[in-house]
């Protein structure tokens, strides 16, 4: 997949930008605070409908404007689909393809973006939560109906949530809450959905995990990943629990209706009557999936907190990057397009020559970077300069030699 052409109206700090892509590697060059880095989050954008900065909409739109249009042409080898997405402060938001309304579901249907920011160190040092939504993103750009089976996790939760509050408040104890079964067998129903693709996600990255990590590390620290699983037990640290690290004893890749998956939902519906009198205490759902963690290890130990800044960017860029093998092995959209925003300037010299290799790879490539120098030579065949929200002409570009504050 190669985006030919992106357009953006009120879309961050640009009023109105339109710019030209081509196939290989394509770099946005301009000191910090100028705009580089939202045009790659308004290329990403199509694929997880969202930010990788933000958790919300509203900042995506241009201080004094009610929505954002983001449009791209995609080229799927001689096929071309326009795509736009129209990013409202409030409300929901809007989507076209080839001219003709879509729910803003199907957008990553059609457009799969692989991105690296310097915020994805927060995948490997952050909360749990960082970690899930890494792998539930990947989820739905594999496949497309996950984003359902979340959303519908995620409303039945909330609701099993605000029965567990209110009968906190009311003093309801023990079997008096009959209408919580109801709920339990909906929370049960599409939490293993969900567990079982995640664990399916992770024995997929494995092996092209260790690949990229030593590829990237120049040493093979025997990188592992693997999910701990709080309806098996695991504390992961949410509200307070103390961080076991246990992972989960469950098969790595349960096919949908076999004994694993029913093992998950057995395991699943166990947790949830052990926990029956904690929940009604603390009014909170204490297992499921959004409890789980996504566990990272080099060397047999646990990448948060015990590796060190290299070797965790290493693991950060490895998770990406495998991602880009798994979207690349199972699409038939072709290679995806592999964004890497701000990433050179905290990498040695090995690791970025390392890098641009296996990127060069790719379809097309996007590269944002303050300083043209920081961007190895093999990824500089086409050079886009930023000054203050627009997008300057050759001629008029000047020299891009040192950073300043931080983009926007």
């Amino acid at each position: 997949m190669i985006v030919e052409h992106l357009s953006l109206v009120d879309f961050r700090n640009y009023a109105a930008a339109d710019v030209d892509l081509g196939p290989g590697p394509n770099v946005f060059v301009g000191r910090n605070g100028q705009g580089k880095t939202n045009l790659a989050e308004a290329i990403g954008f199509f694929a997880t409908l969202g930010s990788h900065r933000v958790s919300n909409d509203a900042p995506m739109v241009r201080d004094g404007a009610d929505a954002a249009i983001i449009r791209a042409r995609l080229a799927h080898g001689e096929r071309r689909v326009q795509l736009e997405a129209q990013v409202n402060r409030q409300g929901s938001n809007k989507a076209r393809v080839n001219g003709s309304p879509v729910k803003p579901a199907e957008l990553p249907r059609y457009a799969q973006v692989v991105l690296f920011a310097p915020e994805d160190l927060q995948i490997v040092r952050g909360d749990p939560s960082a970690r899930r939504r890494f792998a539930d993103q990947l989820l739905v750009q594999r496949a497309p109906r996950m984003a359902g089976v979340i959303a519908d996790y995620d409303r039945v939760l909330k609701q099993r949530t605000a029965l567990l509050k209110s009968a906190k408040a009311r003093g309801v104890r023990g079997d008096a809450l009959s209408t919580l079964d109801v709920w339990d067998d909906k929370l049960v129903a599409l939490g293993t959905q969900l567990i079982a693709a995640r664990l399916a996600l992770a024995a997929d990255l494995a092996t092209p995990l260790a690949a990229a990590y030593t590829a990237i590390a120049g040493a093979d620290h025997r990188p592992e990943i693997e999910w701990a699983l709080s309806v098996a037990g695991a504390e992961t640290g949410e509200d307070g629990d103390s961080m076991s690290g246990a992972a989960a004893p469950v098969a790595a890749a349960p096919e949908s209706g076999s004994p694993q998956t029913e093992r998950i939902a057995d395991l699943f519906r166990q947790a949830l009557a052990a926990k029956r009198m904690s929940e009604l205490e603390r009014g909170l759902t204490l297992v499921g999936p959004h409890r789980d963690d996504l566990l990272l290890r080099i060397r047999g130990l646990p990448v948060k907190g015990y590796a060190s800044h290299g070797e965790s960017w290493s693991v950060a860029l490895s998770l990406r990057l495998a991602s880009a093998e798994l979207l690349r092995a199972d699409s038939r959209l072709g290679d995806p397009v592999l964004i890497l925003d701000d990433v050179f300037a905290e990498l040695d010299a090995d690791r970025r020559a390392r890098l641009a290799g296996l990127a060069g790879d790719y379809e097309q490539v996007v590269v944002t970077a303050a300083v043209e120098g920081d961007v190895p030579e093999v990824l500089r065949a086409r050079m886009v300069r930023v000054e203050a929200g627009r997008i300057v002409p050759p001629d008029d570009a000047s020299p891009v030699s040192e950073p300043g504050a931080t983009d926007v």
